[in-house]
């Protein structure tokens, strides 16, 4: 037994990363432009010869989506009927199925997310008022699906009832800026309404008064940690400074750049863009970024720890800045997820393999470069054979964020790439 124990303790620190991911044995791109006889094309390749996705392969990927639905509307039978969350609940499943509606145009599917945004409705507690954990990602929804519908009156209430979060929003000192829980997360119900229902359906003034709290919060932490220097918008949840995409500066950070967070040109210059920069230096060689600034362990590569997020926020960055440094950073940093990227925890979107697929379908969406669109392919590949890799069984194995039906939503945006958003997250 104690040999056991010793030999356990000798473990390097390459074999314990090894436990988090598999190793990619997927072949890469390779550009044979001009030879006339590239990977593109074959029948057994994602890609056609014009760089699209083969009519082969999305009909893989149709018929897997079919099935991951039978089994997932199976599954929920037996979910939390009191989860009306967008990352592990019934607003998630109703998010899904209001993407389903924009790729295929069926009316079914529209009713499919009335149906679960009803069942929400009416479980909402007023304790959180972010849209991936709180009452303002069932109104968000709800107020959508119900104007796709052209129920006028209902849309209506569900947005009244939204904008009506914001008081607290504002008020509670104690409310965190991050996008899962906090301001952000709120933030980003408002931008997400304004986008599905018209620019104009959340009055300026509230996202306004909103994205001055996150600065103002930013600034504040920054000046207390002395780092006005370096990086002027500083945010902490539970006493820690994360870098990620879910509880971190980059997911802040991102919502920040939004065209539709109206933040003044001078103040993304003065305070987001350092504030990026700061971020960007704390980089592994890997091309990771640590989950925080007091951990400097090279472990987690997920959209809500590590480089998966932060490429989000630099490409987002560089459509504010236009400034190269943050697209090249964003393709060199997508090589680590390349590599270690096909997770263990499972095939979701905050800590799976789907989410990390989203990395290259953005990069593809900004550079239109077929290599990204090539490897977003193989990590749907890797999806279409969900169960079979010993993969960990998330707690919620059939939701948006944490199980299948954030698989299913990764698989569908490969319709049509171009157009690819991340849920809950990209606008």
């Amino acid at each position: 037994m104690g040999d056991q124990v010793s030999k356990l303790k000798q473990l390097s620190s390459s074999d314990m990363e090894e436990q988090r991911f598999f190793p990619n044995q997927k072949q890469d791109y390779v550009d044979q432009a001009g030879s006339g006889s590239g990977s593109e094309g074959r029948a057994d390749e994602p890609l056609d010869e014009e760089g699209k996705v083969s009519a082969s392969f999305q009909k893989k990927v149709q018929s897997k989506i079919k099935d991951l639905l039978q089994q997932m509307e199976e599954g929920l039978k037996t979910a939390d009927p009191h989860d009306f969350s967008t990352y592990t609940g019934w607003t998630g499943i109703a998010l899904l199925y209001l993407q389903l509606h924009r790729c295929s145009q069926e009316s079914s599917h529209l009713q499919r997310a009335l149906d679960y945004v009803k069942r929400t409705l009416r479980t909402l507690n007023g304790r959180k008022v972010s849209f991936l954990c709180g009452d303002a990602g069932p109104l968000a929804v709800g107020a959508v699906v119900h104007h796709k519908l052209r129920n006028t009156e209902e849309s209506r209430d569900c947005l009244d009832r939204l904008v009506l979060l914001q008081s607290s929003v504002l008020s509670d000192s104690d409310l965190s800026d991050e996008l899962l829980y906090g301001r952000a997360g709120f933030l980003f119900a408002l931008l997400y309404v304004n986008r599905e229902m018209g620019e104009h359906t959340v009055e300026e003034s509230t996202i306004t008064q909103v994205v001055s709290a996150i600065l103002d919060s930013g600034k504040s932490l920054s000046q207390d940690q002395k780092k006005t220097e370096r990086c002027p918008l500083l945010y902490e949840w539970h006493r820690k400074q994360y870098l990620g995409a879910a509880h971190g500066l980059t997911g802040i950070f991102y919502m920040l750049l939004q065209p539709g967070a109206r933040v003044p040109a001078d103040v993304l210059s003065e305070f987001v863009r350092p504030s990026i920069d700061y971020v960007r230096h704390k980089k592994f060689r890997s091309g990771n970024f640590p989950s925080s600034l007091s951990n400097e362990s090279d472990r987690l590569v997920q959209w809500c720890h590590g480089s998966p997020g932060v490429i989000h926020t630099l490409l987002m960055a560089h459509q504010v800045f236009q400034e190269d440094k943050y697209l090249k950073e964003a393709s060199d940093c997508s090589e680590v997820i390349w590599q270690r990227g096909f997770l263990r925890k499972g095939y979701g979107l905050c800590h799976g393999t789907a989410g990390n697929g989203f990395v290259f379908l953005s990069l593809y969406r900004r550079t239109k470069e077929r290599k990204h669109l090539f490897r977003a392919c193989k990590f749907a590949e890797w999806c279409l054979d969900y169960g079979t890799h010993g993969c960990r069984i998330p707690d919620r194995p059939y939701s948006l964020f944490e199980g299948m039906a954030g698989t299913v939503y990764f698989l569908s945006e490969l319709e049509n790439p171009e157009a690819s958003c991340f849920p809950a997250f990209e606008l």
